[in-house]
C-alpha cells in the first residue's frame, strides 16, 4: 500500500504530518503538567495528552530509516556527507543562532554580529534550544547509515527479526526495568551482565532507524499486523495509566513510562507506523495527494520552527491553563501548527537556501 505519487510514498507523508502535529501537541502538554497538582483532573489532561503523542519522535526516526536505508536507491558517500548531513549542520547552525538571538534578546540584550557568531558557536557546541537535540541524534544515525544500509541489503528477515529482538531487550526491556525496579534481588545480576555484555550496536536510535525500512520494505500477514495493533494498544494505555499510577505514589512527575525507549512507547510507535501504512492511508485523488505532499515537504521545517510560536504565546501570556486543557491544547496546537507552517513554507521556497533550511 505504499502508494507513490511524485515519487512520494503517501503514508509516508500523511504520517510525517501528523507526526509534526503530534510534538506540538506533546511540546504543549509537557510544558505546564509540573505546575499542577499530581492527580488533579488538568493534570490528568496533560498525562493524557503527552502518553498518547509519545510516538512522534520513534515515528520520525522511523520515517527517516524509511528512505535513508533504501537499498533500492543509491547514496554515494559524497552525497551522504555533503547533502544529508551538511544539510543537518546548516539547520542546526542556523536554528541554533536563530534560538540563541531569541533567547538572549528576551534576556535583555541587544542583537550584534558577535552575538550572532557565539550564538552559532554555541549551536554546534551543543548548547542550543531543547528540541533541536533530534539534528545532533539524526545526525548520528547518517553517520553510521553506509553500514546500516550493508546490513539492510544483506540481511534476511529472520536477520531483522534478531536484530530487532536484541535491540528490544537492551536498548527498551532491560533500561526500562532498571528504572521501574532498581531494589529486585535480580537487578543486580541482570545489571552485572547488562554492562559486561555491553551491546552497543543496537542501542541508542538505530533499533527506530532501522525499523522504519523494515516496516516499509516488508509486507506483515494479517496475524502480524493484528498484534502489533493490540500490542500498541496496550502500550498507549500502559504509558497513561502508568505514569499516572508511578507519580500519584511519588508524589511528582514520574516520566520513566514516557520515555521514547520504554517498551510501551516502543509498541506504541510501531502501531502507528503501521495502521498509517495498512489502514489510514490517503484518497486515490491525485490533487488531494499533492496537497499533502506539499504540507508533508516542510513538515521538518514545522518541527523546527515551532518553538518560536511556543515562545510567542508565553510571552503573551497565554497558556494551556489558560481555559480548560481539554480543549486548549489541541485548539493552540492547531494553531501553533498553522503558524509553523506558514513560515516553514516561505522560507523553504527562498531561492538556493529555502531546503536547506526546512
Amino acid at each position: 500500500m505504499a502508494e507513490k505519487i511524485n515519487g512520494r510514498v503517501a503514508y509516508a507523508d500523511l504520517l510525517r504530518v501528523f507526526a509534526s502535529f503530534a510534538v506540538i501537541v506533546c511540546h504543549l502538554a509537557s510544558r505546564q503538567i509540573s505546575v499542577v497538582a499530581v492527580g488533579s483532573q488538568n493534570w490528568q489532561v496533560f498525562n493524557l495528552y503527552n502518553g498518547l503523542t509519545r510516538w512522534c519522535v520513534p515515528v520520525f526516526v522511523m520515517l527517516s530509516g524509511m528512505f535513508m536505508l533504501d537499498t533500492k536507491k543509491g547514496l554515494p558517500l559524497g552525497k551522504l556527507l555533503f547533502h544529508n548531513c551538511l544539510r543537518i549542520l546548516v539547520c542546526l547552525m542556523f536554528w541554533g543562532g536563530v534560538y540563541a538571538i531569541l533567547g538572549y534578546c528576551m534576556d535583555g540584550g541587544q542583537f550584534s554580529w558577535l552575538g550572532l557568531w557565539h550564538a552559532i558557536r554555541n549551536s554546534l557546541w551543543g548548547d542550543t534550544r531543547y528540541h533541536l537535540w533530534f539534528l545532533y541524534m539524526i545526525l548520528g544515525l547518517y553517520l553510521v547509515t553506509p553500514i546500516l544500509r550493508a546490513f539492510c541489503r544483506g540481511a534476511g528477515r529472520g536477520d531483522f527479526h534478531w536484530f530487532f529482538l536484541i535491540a528490544f531487550l537492551f536498548a527498551s526491556v532491560l533500561p526500562t526495568a532498571f528504572k521501574l525496579w532498581p531494589r529486585a534481588d535480580v537487578m543486580p545480576v541482570l545489571r552485572l551482565w547488562y554492562e559486561r555484555l555491553d551491546v552497543q550496536l543496537v542501542m541508542g536510535y538505530v533499533g527506530f532507524f532501522v525499523a522504519g525500512w523494515y516496516l516499509r520494505e516488508y509486507t506483515l500477514s494479517r496475524i502480524a499486523e493484528a498484534l502489533i495493533y493490540v500490542l500498541g494498544i496496550i502500550g498507549a494505555v500502559i504509558t497513561v495509566w502508568g505514569t499516572s499510577v508511578l507519580s500519584h505514589g511519588a508524589g511528582k512527575l514520574v516520566e520513566t513510562l514516557f520515555s521514547f525507549f520504554s517498551p510501551n512507547v516502543v509498541c506504541f510507535s510501531v502501531a502507528i507506523v503501521v495502521l498509517f501504512r495498512y489502514v489510514l492511508g490517503v484518497s486515490e485523488e491525485r490533487s488531494r495527494r499533492q496537497r499533502l505532499g506539499g504540507v508533508a515537504q516542510v513538515a521538518f521545517g514545522v518541527y523546527l520552527v515551532h518553538d518560536l510560536f511556543l515562545t510567542l504565546l508565553d510571552l503573551l501570556d497565554i497558556t494551556v491553563l489558560s481555559f480548560a486543557p481539554v480543549a486548549s491544547i489541541p485548539l493552540l496546537a492547531m494553531l501553533v501548527f498553522l503558524c509553523s507552517f506558514g513560515v516553514a513554507w516561505l522560507i523553504h521556497w527562498l531561492p538556493f537556501i529555502g531546503r536547506w533550511l526546512t
